[in-house]
């Protein structure tokens, strides 16, 4: 195995290649440069990324953009179609609003805000994208968020791209990537921890390739006020999501496809989302209640690595 680790988009991205071969340093690093450039330009808190630059024009018609970014946000407007909007990249005002307007490493520094009003995020309908001349143009008051859905999307790229060599995972932050099974046919185990005791595993998945993503309210969060706050807006309101999970992990046959349901499980709460998840048979999911319970969906079984049974004499 070889592996690199590195900080990029807010996160500690972690790529292993099981290979021997010596030009795999190589194209580890190449991995890591696509990760620190794609953040250069599909940042909000950059001034300078043309995600700034187009979030700057917004109501000022089209804007031609560049092809990571025109893909990454055709990327972010599926994930928006195949939620019915409750992941949508249109929540950047209401973000900013809620106190999330600067990198979250700089955010816990103490500083108390007045909470803006809150409003239901524009439609991400509304945007018009133009194939033939590469150009987005977003209606006054739009703001766009990639964040998470930009991270988990250079994952999988970075994931399909190293597989066609190695087999690989791609670790964002606890979103993962999976290129095919370890060289000799292994799946790869990857545990999904106890937000409420990091150090405790709830269970360890076997997988042979697609992707996990885990999206919750325990991490991302930050006082604002007299309130704490987090990073899932639900569009609907334009607030951060009142919901009673506090984690979701999700096994699909893609990162991106994993990183829509967890998210979108989560700002549904368990009421929606577990018939939503039903209504979803391909999608496997672990969630923790703010109460404590743990669900699992009937299908994670087939993705957890169950101890060998020992005979009794």
């Amino acid at each position: 195995m070889q592996r690199l680790q590195f900080r990029a988009m807010g996160s500690t991205i972690t790529i292993v290649i099981d290979s021997d071969d010596p030009t795999a340093r190589s194209a580890l690093n190449i991995a890591r440069r696509t990760f620190l450039r794609y953040e250069q330009i599909l940042s909000r808190f950059r001034s300078h990324s043309e995600l700034s630059a187009l979030n700057r024009r917004a109501g000022r018609g089209p804007v031609r953009v560049g092809y990571t970014l025109w893909c990454a946000v055709q990327y972010a407007l599926r994930a928006a179609s195949a939620s019915d909007g409750i992941v949508t990249p249109t929540v950047g005002a209401a973000l900013v609003a809620a106190g999330y307007d600067r990198d979250f490493a700089t955010l816990a520094d103490g500083i108390v805000r007045r909470p803006a009003a809150a409003h239901p995020a524009p439609a991400w309908r509304h945007l018009r994208l133009d194939p033939s001349r590469r150009t987005i143009a977003l209606p006054a008051g739009v703001q766009l968020d990639l964040g998470g859905s930009a991270k988990g999307w250079t994952a999988a790229i970075v994931a399909r791209r190293l597989g066609r060599r190695f087999p690989t995972l791609v670790d964002a932050g606890g979103d993962i990537a999976i290129s095919g099974p370890q060289r000799k046919g292994a799946p790869w185990p990857v545990e999904v921890a106890d937000p409420r005791d990091p150090d405790h595993g709830l269970e360890l998945l076997l997988l042979w390739r697609g992707g996990v993503a885990t999206s919750g309210i325990d991490y991302r969060r930050w006082q604002q006020g007299d309130r704490w706050q987090h990073h899932l807006i639900d569009p609907r309101t334009g607030s951060p999501a009142a919901t009673d999970i506090l984690a979701a992990t999700v096994v699909a046959s893609s990162l991106t496809i994993a990183e829509m349901a967890a998210k979108t499980v989560v700002i549904l709460g368990s009421e929606a989302g577990l018939p939503w998840l039903a209504a979803r048979p391909q999608l496997a999911a672990l969630l923790i209640r703010l109460d404590g319970t743990i669900i699992r969906t009937p299908n994670l079984a087939r993705y957890c690595w169950q101890p060998t049974a020992i005979p009794t004499s």
